[in-house]
């Protein structure tokens, strides 16, 4: 079956309209969202929104009442939700004139005094506490059910996994649990707070020094934390922790089983209600059930400290994202290389045969992981289609004449990679040559810019990469996001680019962060250009106002492509960069490859000077 097929859901929309109605429950309406608020990505068991509307989009709301059912998704999915759902719902195309957000939706188009449902674990409480006040002026109000509705009616629910949890070595790690314990335990210090709750499964796993496979492409499991100045309680099934992981945690971590968190909360808000002034910090991100568990009134909502703590990487982490990198540069080689062999021979590959060859390639390096995320492999067309993800079932055949963007990344136990390169292995047109070049003119100017403390990576250091774009006419999407160190690829709260966010978080020396410009034409091809660059401190002959100042550090290691280079656009500063860079990669990723002869004659080629 085609991952794009339609699912019919009527039986399943009447068997969930019925639950609503009961006298338990009560609700008018149902809000099914697709995150569980702990984690980017999601297992399969919370795969509610997918499996009630048949939409299954990375992104997306859906809002069920006794007569509609409504799915709301951006404009990445509009032709997905469209092909996959059926005549039960309609599709709310966000960011289209006169289409109200989901929140706003429940405000303005529900009738007064509506019970609208949600599972409490499901959504923030600060997202939840503005759709209430939303709600107010309609008499409606949002209902934390006790229990999952749609779980309620999904026959054949996966079950939540509980793999194993395996200890990061400190030679990885760079720092104990130990350490970092200390170090939350000093943030709790200064704010003040008597306990902190750690619930984002990637902080747990950064935190104690832990890994795991619940979910596919972060290495992570499932797990809360409750850290105060005298204990660290971790939550979590016991049978995933073996003999080594609890000699690594050590006595000064009291395990409890992973059901009786909430229980343990709401005991810790009895306590604090009967002992007036002290709080537990929760994070901005924290459901609403953690929220009423502890009590609104005893917590305070902040930014988590261990996001701030995790962003800064020590110089072992540093040192272990430049070892994973030139592996990784390796695998990258010995893809194109034989990517470019297969073409010229003639031979039909299709988008996800040959990323299977690409993971192939990456899981022969020392210390592979797996995966960071699927592999977005797209030919012509394709590549236009930012989160582009080839359905093995039904997808294009590779084509020389086109061009093929290719934006992958793996898990290592040293460091997470995430590289997006652009290559034409047949003679690209004078406008994909230009807009190329464009792309990666801006790419330079991300990795060669020198910036004060202080500065942030939204309208300091964005616009860098869109001057040469914005010369032609052209646009582009965002340019950076944080990265994780053998954990998720995707990590906050710094980045580059428009959102909010980001102009609140400067950029310090340790930071991780992708540089990806990119251009999209619509229905012709996709171009971008993605190194991860690591934040340092950069020595200047000046410094004015006694700020000092930073710069970046490439790690990512392939080469850019050169017969898509216009280089008449160039600058000389930019060829001496390109040639510089392209003799990096001969002199640390050669080596790796001198028993591929294809792929060490490849790279020759590729790394010459311009």
């Amino acid at each position: 079956m085609s991952a794009h097929a339609t699912v019919n859901t009527t039986q399943r929309l009447q068997a969930l309209r019925e639950l609503m109605a009961k006298p338990e429950y009560n609700v008018q309406a149902l809000i099914i969202p697709t995150e569980d608020q702990r984690n980017e990505y999601i297992a399969g068991c919370d795969e509610r929104r997918a499996f009630i509307s048949g939409f299954t989009g990375s992104a997306g709301t859906a809002i069920v009442t006794p007569k509609g059912a409504y799915l709301f998704t951006d404009g990445r999915y509009f032709l997905q939700a469209a092909k996959q759902l059926d005549q039960n719902w309609t599709l709310m195309k966000q960011g289209l004139p006169d289409v109200p957000t989901w929140q706003d939706f429940l405000s303005k188009n529900l009738e007064k005094k509506t019970r609208i449902g949600v599972d409490p674990t499901l959504i923030a409480a600060s997202d939840a506490d503005g759709i209430q006040k939303a709600l107010e002026s309609k008499e409606s109000e949002l209902i934390s059910l006790p229990k999952n509705l749609v779980d309620l009616v999904w026959p054949g629910r996966p079950p939540r996994p509980a793999n194993k949890v395996f200890p990061l070595d400190v030679k990885h790690s760079g720092r104990s649990h130990s350490e970092k314990l200390k170090n939350l335990r000093e943030e709790l210090q200064k704010k003040p707070a008597k306990a902190a709750v750690v619930n984002m499964l990637d902080e747990v796993a950064w935190l104690f020094n832990l890994r795991g496979s619940d979910i596919d492409f972060n290495p992570v499991f499932f797990a809360y934390a409750l850290v105060d100045q005298d204990k660290a309680l971790l939550f979590v099934n016991e049978f995933q922790l073996d003999v080594s992981v609890r000699e690594h945690l050590g006595p000064e971590v009291e395990i409890h089983p992973y059901d009786t968190f909430f229980s343990h909360l709401t005991r810790l808000g009895a306590e604090l209600h009967a002992n007036k002034g002290s709080k537990v910090l929760v994070s901005d991100k924290a459901s609403l059930a953690v929220a009423e568990a502890i009590g609104k009134d005893n917590i305070t909502v902040v930014r988590s400290p261990v996001t701030d703590l995790k962003a800064i990487k020590n110089e072992v982490e540093v040192e272990g994202f430049r070892q994973s990198h030139i592996r990784d540069g390796a695998a990258l080689v010995r893809y194109f290389a034989w990517l470019e062999e297969q073409l010229n021979e003639g031979k039909e590959l299709s988008e996800s045969q040959v990323a299977d060859q690409l993971e192939k390639y990456r899981s022969e390096q020392d210390l592979f992981r797996g995966l960071s995320f699927p592999t977005i492999s797209a030919t012509g067309p394709n590549g236009a289609i930012i989160h582009y993800d080839p359905d093995p079932n039904d997808c294009a055949i590779v084509r020389k004449d086109q061009i093929y963007l290719c934006d992958s990344g793996a898990q290592f136990a040293d460091g997470t990679t995430d590289v997006t390169r652009t290559f034409h292995f047949g003679t690209p047109t004078a406008e994909e040559k230009r807009a190329f070049t464009r792309v990666l003119q801006g790419h330079i100017a991300i990795d060669t810019a020198v910036f004060p403390n202080g500065t942030t990576g939204t309208c300091s250091r964005d616009p860098f990469a869109r001057r040469p774009l914005w010369e032609d006419g052209l646009g582009m999407h965002g340019t950076g996001h944080g990265v994780g160190h053998f954990l998720n690829v995707h990590e906050g709260p710094h980045g580059i680019g428009v959102r909010i966010v980001y102009n609140n978080t400067p950029l310090k020396p340790g930071m991780t962060v992708s540089n990806e410009p990119g251009y999209y034409a619509d229905g012709q091809f996709g171009i971008r250009i993605e190194n991860i660059v690591i934040v340092r401190t950069a020595q200047t002959p000046n410094n004015f106002g006694d700020k000092g100042y930073l710069r970046f550090e490439h790690v990512t290691l392939c080469p850019m492509g050169k017969n898509l280079i216009d280089a008449s656009l160039l600058s000389t500063k930019e060829r001496e960069w390109l040639d510089a860079y392209h003799a990096e990669i001969l002199q640390k990723v050669g080596p790796l490859v001198e028993k591929d002869e294809r792929a060490l004659q490849w790279l020759k080629r590729e790394c010459s000077p311009l």
